[in-house]
Protein backbone atom coordinates (compact mmCIF):
# COMPACT_ATOMS: atom_id res chain seq x y z
CA UNK A 1 0.00 0.00 0.00
CA UNK A 2 1.00 3.55 -0.70
CA UNK A 3 0.49 7.00 0.37
CA UNK A 4 0.43 10.06 -1.57
CA UNK A 5 1.18 13.91 -1.52
CA UNK A 6 1.73 16.69 -3.24
CA UNK A 7 4.91 18.17 -4.09
CA UNK A 8 4.25 22.37 -2.65
CA UNK A 9 6.99 23.12 -5.51
CA UNK A 10 5.63 21.84 -9.16
CA UNK A 11 2.30 20.01 -7.86
CA UNK A 12 3.67 17.07 -8.80
CA UNK A 13 1.96 13.75 -7.71
CA UNK A 14 4.39 11.94 -5.42
CA UNK A 15 4.06 7.99 -3.78
CA UNK A 16 5.18 7.22 -1.00
CA UNK A 17 5.46 3.94 1.02
CA UNK A 18 3.52 3.13 3.80
CA UNK A 19 6.55 3.12 6.55
CA UNK A 20 7.66 7.05 5.89
CA UNK A 21 7.98 8.82 9.12
CA UNK A 22 7.27 12.37 10.27
CA UNK A 23 10.55 14.61 9.51
CA UNK A 24 11.43 12.67 6.91
CA UNK A 25 13.23 13.86 3.73
CA UNK A 26 12.56 12.95 0.21
CA UNK A 27 13.22 14.33 -3.18
CA UNK A 28 10.46 15.21 -5.77
CA UNK A 29 11.35 12.91 -8.93
CA UNK A 30 9.78 15.63 -10.93
CA UNK A 31 11.21 18.58 -9.77
CA UNK A 32 13.66 17.25 -7.87
CA UNK A 33 13.26 19.86 -4.54
CA UNK A 34 13.90 18.42 -1.17
CA UNK A 35 10.63 17.89 0.47
CA UNK A 36 10.09 17.10 4.15
CA UNK A 37 7.00 15.14 5.57
CA UNK A 38 5.23 17.34 8.35
CA UNK A 39 1.87 15.37 8.24
CA UNK A 40 0.77 12.18 7.55
CA UNK A 41 -3.11 10.95 7.77
CA UNK A 42 -5.12 7.53 6.33
CA UNK A 43 -3.40 7.56 2.98
CA UNK A 44 -2.09 11.22 2.54
CA UNK A 45 1.01 12.71 3.42
CA UNK A 46 1.81 16.76 3.21
CA UNK A 47 5.15 17.86 2.45
CA UNK A 48 6.72 21.18 2.88
CA UNK A 49 10.22 22.62 0.92
CA UNK A 50 12.37 21.57 3.47
CA UNK A 51 14.92 23.71 4.77
CA UNK A 52 18.64 24.32 3.88
CA UNK A 53 20.90 23.31 6.76
CA UNK A 54 24.73 25.00 6.26
CA UNK A 55 27.34 23.33 7.28
CA UNK A 56 28.64 24.88 10.64
CA UNK A 57 32.73 23.78 10.34
CA UNK A 58 33.27 24.81 14.41
CA UNK A 59 32.80 27.93 13.98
Amino acid sequence: MTKKGTCPSCYFEIEVNDDVILGEILECPDCSSELEIIEIKNDEVVFQIAEEVEDDWGE
